[in-house]
Formats: structure tokens, sequence, C-alpha cells
């Protein structure tokens, strides 16, 4: 394996598990802003308000791009296993 292979994997590794960790983490991030947002202009400091709609919607977020990230997980598998010859040389 030469290094210039090694690196190349290791920027799609990187590159893959960004592009899978986006939809899940900006939608936490939208979500809990706006129930901030909302907790501030009413007032309201109840810590396990924040909670509930983060849950819901990440799950709802998981549910929907459960097909996005399969079909990404499963080409970036095949894709390494396809990379086991060159690995030999």
């Amino acid at each position: 394996m030469t290094l210039e292979l090694a690196v190349d994997i290791m920027r799609n590794l990187l590159q893959t598990a960004l592009l899978l960790a986006v939809p899940i983490l900006g939608t936490a991030l939208v979500v809990g802003l706006t129930v901030s947002f909302v907790q501030s202009i009413t007032s309201l400091q109840e810590q396990t308000l924040t909670f509930v709609p983060k849950l819901v919607c990440v799950s709802l977020a998981i549910i929907l791009s459960a097909n996005f990230i399969l079909r990404t997980l499963v080409d970036f598998a095949v894709s390494m296993f396809n990379l086991i010859p060159n690995m030999a040389q």
C-alpha cells in the first residue's frame, strides 16, 4: 500500500463520515437553536423542554435519511473492497 492510497482512503472515510453526519447534526442544531430562541422569548427555563423536540426531530431525520445513509455506506464499503487488490502491490 502506498502513502497516496492510504491518504486517499482516509480522505474518503472522513468525507463519507461528514456527509452522513450532516443531516442528523444539522437537524439537532436547527431544532436546538429554535427551541432555545422560543425559550428565551417566553422566559421558560425548563431543561427538559429542549429534549423532546430534539428527540422527535432527530428520530425523524434518521428515518427520512436512512435510505441515503445506507446507500452511501454500501457504496463506500464496495469501493473499499474494490481497493483490496491495490493494497497488495
